[in-house]
Order: C-alpha cells, then sequence, then structure tokens
C-alpha cells in the first residue's frame, strides 16, 4: 500500500514533521510549503540514517580504501549503530588526548620547559595548590586567613564547583590526609611536597573522568540533532581540537550543554532549552549567546512565548547555579566579572598582536569598548542575516556566527576555546573539508603558542615573535573562512547540506528551485 504525504523542503533532518510552527506567515521557498511528495510503502522506515559515504565527498574519497560507498542495498549492523559507532570514537579520540599529555603527568607537570616543547601544558595541576584545593577550602570562601593564602577562581562558579567536588573526590581516593599541617606551609612548600605532587596528579586524572563522560554526552546528543544525520556528529567525535585541546581547562563542561541546548531546540524542548542555557552559562559566558538565535529563529515563527519561557528558564538556572557562591562570599563570587573587566590584552587575542606591533599598550577600558562595540554590531548583523534569509537559518548556523565574533576580538583568546566553536560548527556545517581547514588553524595556532611561551620562536637577534603573530592571523583567518561558508549557507539554503542533503532510498521527489510548477511522482533513484 503505497502513501503520499507533503513534505516541506525546510526540514532540516529530511523527515516529515508537522508544520505547526510556520515562519510568520512567510511564502519564501522552504517555509511551510509544500516542496516534495514523499512516496512510501507501508513499513518504509523514513528514517534511516545518511549514509556519510554518499553524503561527504572527503568520506566517499577515503572510503576507497576500504572497498569504497556503500551501496543502497548495504545492510546495518544489529549492535554497531551510527550512535555506538560515534560513542566509541569519541573514546577512542579522548583516550589519545590523555597519551598526548603523558609527558607532561610523568614530569608531574614540574618541569617548566616540557609542558611547552611536548605541548602538553594543562591548567588543572597547578591549580589545585594555586587556588587552595589541596587545603579543601571553599572557592567562595571570605575567610580572612583563606584569602591571604589563595586568590579567588577567577571562572564562573559552575566550575568552581566542579573543581570543588573534583577536590573531594581527590582527597578521599587518597586517604583523606590530615590537612592541618598543610595551613603552616608556603604554597612553594605545597607545590614541593610529595603528596600533594601526588595528589595533583590525581585530581587531574579525576577531571579528565568527567571530561570523557562530557565529551560522550555532547557526542551522544549531537548524533541526534538531525535525526537521519548522525554520523555528522563524527565531526566531533574525531576532531582534533577535542583531541588536543580538551584537557587543558575545564570547557568540556560547557560544551555538553551547548551540545544538550542544540538538542533540545531541535526536539522542541522549550524549558529543557533554556534550562540548559542557563546551567552553560554558569559554566561558561558563551552559551548565553544562543539566546539571541533562539530570538531570530522563534522570532520569525512568532513563537514569543516560547522565547519567553526558554528565557525565563534561563535565568532562573543561572540564578539558582550561583545562588550558593554569592551567599557565601559576594566579593569572591563578583571576581569573574571584575578580573575580566580589568583584564589587559592576552595570549591569542588580536589586541596582543597590535601591542607587540605597535609597541603601545592598550588600556582595558579601551579594548572592553572597542570589543563590545564591534560585537554589538556583529550580533545586529547576524540577526539581520537571519531575519532576512530565504529560509529560517538552524540554532547552529545563527549561534556559530555570533560566538565567532565574540572570539575575534576578545582580549583573550586561549588554545582550548575552539572548543567552545566545537559543537557549534559541526552542526552547522557538517563537511569533513571546511572542518578541517578550519580546525588546521587551530591545531597550527595551538603548536605555535606553546613554542612562543617556551621561547622557542623568540628571534636570535631579539625583538618579538613574529611568526606567532602569523600564526594568530591565520587561526582567525581559518575562523573567518567557516563563518564565510556557514553565511553562505545561511543565504542560499541549497548550499545548506542538512537542509539539502542527497535523497535516501526512500524515493523523495522534490521539486527543483528552478521549476517551482513541476511535481513528479514515484520512484526516484539516490544514494
Amino acid at each position: 500500500m503505497s502513501v503520499l504525504q507533503l513534505v516541506d523542503h525546510d526540514v532540516t533532518d529530511h523527515h516529515v514533521t508537522d508544520n505547526h510552527h510556520h515562519d510568520g506567515g512567510r511564502t519564501a521557498r522552504g517555509d511551510g510549503v509544500p516542496r516534495a511528495v514523499l512516496v512510501t510503502e507501508e513499513g518504509d522506515d523514513r528514517r534511516t540514517a545518511v549514509r556519510p559515504t554518499a553524503d561527504d565527498p572527503v568520506v566517499a574519497a577515503l572510503s576507497h580504501g576500504v572497498g569504497g560507498p556503500s551501496g543502497e542495498h548495504v545492510g546495518g549492523h544489529p549492535w554497531w549503530t551510527p550512535v555506538r559507532v560515534i560513542l566509541a570514537l569519541t573514546a577512542v579520540c579522548f583516550a589519545l588526548s590523555l597519551v598526548q599529555k603523558a609527558p607532561c603527568y610523568d614530569a608531574q607537570w614540574t618541569n617548566s620547559q616540557s609542558r611547552y616543547s611536548e605541548m602538553c601544558y594543562s591548567d588543572l595541576p597547578y591549580l589545585y595548590v594555586g587556588r587552595g584545593f589541596a587545603e579543601l577550602d571553599w572557592p567562595y570562601s571570605d575567610s580572612i586567613e583563606v584569602r591571604d593564602r589563595y586568590d579567588v577562581m577567577e571562572y564562573p562558579v559552575g566550575i568552581s564547583y566542579y573543581a570543588f567536588a573534583a577536590a573531594e573526590v581527590t582527597h578521599w581516593l587518597s586517604g583523606s590526609p590530615d590537612l592541618a599541617p598543610r595551613g603552616a606551609m608556603s604554597q612553594g612548600q605545597l607545590y614541593a611536597d610529595h603528596d600533594v605532587l601526588r595528589e595533583s596528579m590525581l585530581f587531574t586524572a579525576v577531571n579528565a573522568i568527567g571530561f570523557g563522560i562530557c565529551a560522550l554526552l555532547a557526542a551522544w546528543l549531537l548524533a541526534g540533532v538531525h535525526r537521519r544525520r548522525p554520523w555528522d556528529a563524527a565531526l566531533f567525535a574525531l576532531s582534533p581540537v577535542l583531541l588536543f585541546e580538551g584537557l587543558i581547562n575545564w570547557d568540556l563542561l560547557a560544551v555538553a550543554c551547548v551540545a544538550g541546548a542544540l538538542w533540545a531546540q531541535s526536539r522542541d524542548r522549550t524549558l529543557l532549552t533554556g534550562l540548559l542555557i542557563g546551567l552553560g552559562t554558569a559554566l561558561k559566558l558563551y552559551p548565553l549567546f544562543l539566546l539571541g538565535g533562539l530570538l531570530v529563529i522563534w522570532g520569525r515563527q512568532r513563537r514569543w512565548r516560547d522565547l519567553a519561557a526558554a528565557t525565563a528558564t534561563g535565568v532562573v538556572t543561572w540564578a539558582v547555579v550561583n545562588a550558593p557562591a554569592y551567599l557565601s562570599g559576594r566579593h569572591e563570587w563578583s571576581v569573574f566579572w571584575t578580573f575580566n573587566a580589568h583584564r589587559g590584552a592576552d595570549l591569542g587575542s588580536v589586541w596582543l598582536v597590535l601591542q607587540q606591533m605597535g609597541g603601545h599598550v592598550y588600556a582595558a577600558h579601551t579594548i572592553n569598548l572597542v570589543s563590545w562595540l564591534f560585537f554589538g554590531m556583529w550580533c545586529v548583523a547576524v540577526a539581520a542575516l537571519g531575519l532576512l534569509a530565504p529560509q529560517t537559518p538552524r540554532l547552529a548556523q545563527l549561534g556559530f556566527l555570533v560566538v565567532v565574533g565574540f572570539l575575534l576580538v576578545n582580549k583573550v583568546y586561549s588554545p582550548q576555546y575552539a572548543l567552545w566553536l566545537l559543537p557549534l560548527a559541526v552542526m552547522a556545517r557538517p563537511r569533513w573539508r571546511d572542518q578541517l581547514i578550519w580546525q588546521a588553524g587551530e591545531i597550527f595556532y595551538f603548536a605555535s603558542v606553546w613554542w612562543y611561551l617556551g621561547t622557542y620562536l623568540n628571534p636570535g637577534g631579539g625583538g618579538n615573535a613574529g611568526f606567532y603573530w602569523l600564526a594568530v592571523g591565520i587561526r582567525l583567518a581559518a575562523q573567518v573562512y567557516l563563518a564565510v561558508v556557514v553565511v553562505r549557507d545561511v543565504v542560499m539554503p541549497e548550499y545548506d547540506v542538512v537542509r539539502t542533503g542527497r535523497p535516501l532510498p526512500a524515493r523523495h521527489s522534490f521539486w527543483p528551485p528552478t521549476e517551482p510548477g513541476r511535481l513528479t511522482l514515484g520512484r526516484t533513484g539516490g544514494g
């Protein structure tokens, strides 16, 4: 028995959806107007996954080494589903990231040069002592004794909570050592103490286990964003950025929240979307920018109630998570904000390059003013792009563009900040060629920044390391390249592979964009 169903061309995951959320009555091609007839037979699975070898030219070319692209009648493995394969690939990639940090782990991060020459630096072991976790001091304690010994955690509260919990686990696994004698030791003595050194290694390992769980969770969520394109998440699972930068700091915690927000929004889970954005903002500031994408998308669809609900849920979630820190030490809670407001130009930023090239130090106020003005104009441009696009852009596309604008002029652009872009980038433009071009720039900078800090790039005759300036420029150029490709996909949706990927063998027949009056029923080839 054959079944005929009208299909909207603007279906991002290529399956029949309900169209009760329309695009504000727009009649542009793909905005709620049926563009195809899906001819199926009873029992057909219209959600069969898009095959990477039939969808991505790079994967198709590489597949020739293992037998070539899969055919129309290829059978799936009963246990190794696409999601399970992606989770396995993520586990392997993250395990390799642990191996990449092994030289520093073996040296207990005490060799100041090997951490740069081996490119295995991590903030985690140093902050175990430097922020009072060796004595299990609450990060937001307002005790004069604690504050005289240790700096306040300069990170959002979610990261501080996680680090404190990891320190509790570390002390428990270490046999709950007596902390009283440590109060009489200086930080230098604590860094040199054998037991504390061993604990700092264990602290790093405990954090890494949590990061691995976050990476697996993010991969699983990304595999479900586009229901017929689970293999897009392989771009995350096999990412060089994940491999080399996942263990530098606590950024993977926020990455999992962003991946969750993308998943929730794709499934119309309004409150969950807002909750994950709020939770992510309590871990890092940038998930907040996803609300701008929702404003454009739901604004076009006149879903003001959903927008208000998601925003309110996010604000409440952020406030609830921040409450314990704020109530226990208001001044300590504010350090994240004041530290970043008064911070000058730092590693990776275009501001640092300009300072070194011109010999002029820019005041923090000047950097703040210019950066926020640029970012504000960038957000207006992204909003205009989204509102005027022929079809409603996807959240990953708008989120990626906004975060790119923030990072381009940020006063610090640490190597691990590439993780902020990773889940957004792979969902915005799931093509291996474009992802590899962008990540090549990131990895080039990753190597260069450690060589720069290790003074390996210093010219023999003295002066600034011009090669480092080149690395910063290449990184930003690669980032801008991917942003331009995403803008093109928004302006010309026929280039967006998520919307217009190759049809499945389930016999779709779309109206060609240049022939809007032509309708075809029947079986069509595909693959």
